[in-house]
């Protein structure tokens, strides 16, 4: 077996959400990124069940709930169901209750999937300035003993900032690596947004690029297309490197 294919058997390829029947989903692919823990985390008993419907090697990671990371203000809460405590104090990993009791529920689902990974993304509006970077160094210090990798994917932050957290609390640094370089992490966490949006279908350019893009970092670890072609591009691109 040569060294490039060893290299591939590393990598999962996988899609932000089920885009379609999970049966039909675990039969296919060995990883999943749950995003309806970001919006409306489901109650456990409903996690464990899909635990129990994956095969054994099947890995899920988890987008930890927008209460941690967004503002109430975001457009991402007209979908939250059900509110705790007073939506003034969300987001921004500021040092409230109802941020910590949305932590409280994150690692809850994560430890119901049995999942290893936590995804935090962070909004635009989550910028780099003193108060901000403190409050999530506080956040981070205060579960760094929870036993998860923690991945983080800021939006507009600079390169300095960036790497001055992940190196202080080991974070992965996750990107679209159409649009960045990742600055830190002992794991690849690639999430594919669409080149321009999420409409975008990847061409086979645009595959081999990625493919080759892989192979000059070297690392193990996850590639996650979340596109309104996801499906399909996961299949194309996992067809590409195997």
């Amino acid at each position: 077996m040569s060294i490039s294919v060893i290299f591939f058997m590393d990598l999962k390829i996988g899609c932000c959400g089920f885009p379609g029947s999970r049966s039909k989903y675990y039969k296919e692919f060995k990883v999943v990124e749950v995003q309806q823990t970001f919006y409306n985390p489901p109650e456990l008993s409903t996690l464990k069940r899909w635990r129990q419907e994956a095969l054994e090697d099947f890995e899920f990671t988890v987008k930890a709930w927008q209460i941690i990371t967004h503002p109430f203000s975001s457009p991402t809460y007209r979908r939250l169901k059900k509110k705790i405590g007073n939506p003034e104090n969300y987001g921004f990993f500021r040092p409230t209750e109802e941020v910590m009791e949305a932590w409280k529920v994150t690692s809850a689902v994560a430890e119901a999937l049995k999942a290893r990974i936590i995804l935090f993304q962070t909004p635009r509006s989550f910028k780099s300035e003193k108060e901000n970077v403190n409050n999530l160094c506080e956040f981070l210090q205060k579960i760094k003993d929870a036993g998860f990798i923690i991945a983080f994917e800021p939006r507009g932050w600079d390169k300095e900032s960036i790497l001055k957290v992940c190196k202080e609390f080991n974070l992965v640094h996750v990107v679209d690596p159409f649009v960045d370089e990742p600055l830190y992490g002992d794991i690849l966490y690639w999430r594919l947004h669409g080149i321009g949006g999420y409409r975008y279908r990847y061409t086979e350019k645009d595959l081999l690029e990625l493919k080759n893009r892989v192979v000059s970092i070297s690392k193990k670890g996850y590639i996650f297309f979340n596109n309104i072609s996801m499906l399909e591009d996961a299949r194309r691109f996992r067809a590409l490197i195997l």
